[in-house]
């Protein structure tokens, strides 16, 4: 079985309100997988239920071809959340320990050192968390979720509250516990910038409902929301816009003082751009290609989503 997650039409009503309303994805072993959503769309009760805290009223849930409510299961499961849970008056490994007790591991069973220098506090083992940053506490929770080794990691927010530089180191953490440590990652985040840059694949849920899901690379095809942008040495005249946007075919969108910005059709290269301003005595600074981010396709799916 290839699949870390298996979520199979999850529905959940907390109150009056229907939280979830059958959402079905799946998370493939070692991914880094992307839980995106705006403030109250299902993400934390999501996170709930993949974490056993909360039953679904209907549906499937599979962890690693195991359910949930199995201890054994949930012994494959290591989380970050929102609250920490670090004690300031114990040291980094005392903490460690600590909790090591808890999933009732021997201490002679957990490599204590190894995961002090995963997270690059192999100098600050011995040092009370009270004394620690924010970022320093978060990659400490990082390696209290990987004390009992777990297969899968759910983290909520990671990066929340920490400085850039703490961001890129949490970021690189993540990297090398998915890739060398070969950990499947769930990663609930608003940070845009941040899923962009690690993860492979992404689900987006709005108002209960999974809008956009899949590969990152393969969604920016599909939604065709990339393009060229040319760069000129003046400002193209009105005359030459107006032809421009005459031939379809180079699918010009919009002007940016001296960029052009085209979306052409199929069959349509940069070249064949460049060839018809070169023909018009346009002199071209810079032509690139032009990728949808996540922020783009974000944006346009929840607008989408939007209510008339």
């Amino acid at each position: 079985m290839n699949s870390a997650i298996s979520i199979e039409n999850i529905k959940k009503t907390l109150g009056n309100r229907e939280v979830l309303k059958g959402i079905s994805f799946t998370v493939e072993k070692k991914d880094i997988f992307g839980y995106l959503g705006p403030n109250g769309a299902g993400k934390t009760t999501t996170i709930r239920i993949l974490l056993g805290l909360l039953q679904a009223d209907s549906g499937k849930l599979n962890i690693l071809g195991q359910d949930i409510n199995l201890s054994e299961t949930r012994m494959k499961i290591g989380f970050v959340l929102d609250k920490d849970g670090l004690y300031d008056s114990m040291t980094a490994e005392e903490n460690l320990k600590f909790y090591s007790r808890i999933y009732r591991l021997s201490e002679a069973s957990v490599k204590f050192d190894k995961l002090l220098r995963m997270v690059n506090l192999d100098d600050r083992a011995k040092d009370k968390v009270s004394t620690y940053s924010r970022g320093m506490r978060q990659r400490l929770t990082l390696a209290r979720a990987m004390v009992h080794d777990p297969e899968v990691l759910v983290m909520d927010e990671p990066t929340a509250g920490v400085d850039p530089s703490g961001q890129i180191e949490i970021r690189q953490i993540m990297l090398d516990v998915a890739h060398r440590e070969n950990k499947t990652i769930f990663l609930s985040s608003h940070n845009l910038d941040e899923v962009q840059r690690i993860c492979n694949r992404i689900a987006l849920i709005d108002r209960g409902e999974i809008k956009l899901y899949g590969n990152l690379e393969s969604l920016r095809q599909k939604m065709g929301r990339g393009g060229v942008v040319i760069k000129t040495t003046k400002i193209i005249p009105e005359s030459l816009l107006a032809e421009l946007k005459k031939l379809t075919y180079l699918g010009l969108k919009e002007r940016k003082e001296k960029s052009l910005i085209f979306s052409p059709r199929k069959g349509t290269g940069v070249s064949d751009i460049i060839s018809f301003l070169a023909s018009r005595d346009i002199k071209i600074e810079e032509a690139v290609k032009r990728e949808a981010s996540l922020e783009e396709m974000y944006a346009a799916i929840l607008k989408e989503a939007e209510p008339s």
